[in-house]
């Protein structure tokens, strides 16, 4: 009852105040288990992806949104909670991962809809990245349910990483045909498929939404943005020194 009344209040609201367009809607089954693998652009994914869908769909959250204290904290909780999303404990890569997997593994086993972000973290310049394997495969392999590719469009201009306000910026949502996966039956411990598998999806979802590939994890990606722009800063705060420097000497 209570992700009923979220889902209206907020699902309403996102989709009065930005009119998010759909493509593929008879994609998403009536009823019966089923994984949403979409693109992450954005922290808003999770909500304009549930607000356009009939049928409760639950992604997977780190932990923290759940035991941050104080009143601010409670709220954030309840509302992570009341728009169906679960809490995860990242501390440890191979805990998380494990952790992901049972998580799905419930919420397909009571037929309802899984949605996960085969790159594991939002893009950090709007591309695709390669997909981590140990997670969606796992669970596709594990439950037999099929896997439905889903592309957000243009979700991080509607709130750019770092801002608190959004923009009034359309963005869209497009979702593919569901995938079969019951070939590889039995074969979760393999890696190759595992990585075949993930590789299929990402190809779809790069299919529906247009981005340009990348063949290195998002959370690599990361890493030499930030080592980039740290290098950058070192030189332009040694050549002010050195310019600093000049300017004394040219004093003397």
């Amino acid at each position: 009852m209570f992700y009923g009344a979220m889902k209206v209040s907020i699902g309403g609201s996102l989709k009065l105040a930005f009119r998010p367009w759909v493509e593929g809607l008879e994609n998403i089954p009536a009823e019966g288990p089923a994984i949403l693998a979409s693109n992450h652009l954005s922290f808003s994914d999770s909500f304009f992806l549930p607000a356009v869908l009939d049928r409760k769909v639950t992604f997977i959250a780190k932990q923290e949104y759940f035991t941050s204290p104080g009143v601010k904290g409670k709220l954030t909780a309840a509302f992570f909670k009341g728009v169906g999303q679960l809490p995860v404990d990242r501390s440890g890569a191979r805990g998380a991962g494990e952790a992901a997997v049972k998580s799905g593994l419930d919420v397909l086993a009571r037929g309802e809809l899984f949605g996960i972000y085969p790159e594991g973290t939002r893009s950090p310049d709007g591309r695709l990245y390669r997909g981590k394997p140990g997670g969606l495969a796992r669970v596709a392999l594990l439950s037999g349910a099929p896997v439905i590719p889903v592309a957000m469009i243009d979700t991080e201009k509607v709130q750019p990483p770092g801002k608190v306000l959004p923009k009034m910026v359309r963005p869209g949502i497009r979702i593919g045909e569901p995938l079969d996966f019951s070939r590889y039956h039995g074969m979760d411990g393999d890696r190759f498929i595992l990585r075949s598998v993930t590789d299929e999806v990402m190809y779809k979802i790069m299919e529906l939404s247009g981005q340009e590939y990348v063949d290195i994890y998002a959370t690599a990606a990361k890493r030499q943005i930030a080592d980039e722009a740290k290098r950058k800063a070192e030189e332009e705060k040694a050549a002010k020194a050195a310019g600093l420097g000049k300017t004394d000497q040219g004093g003397k």
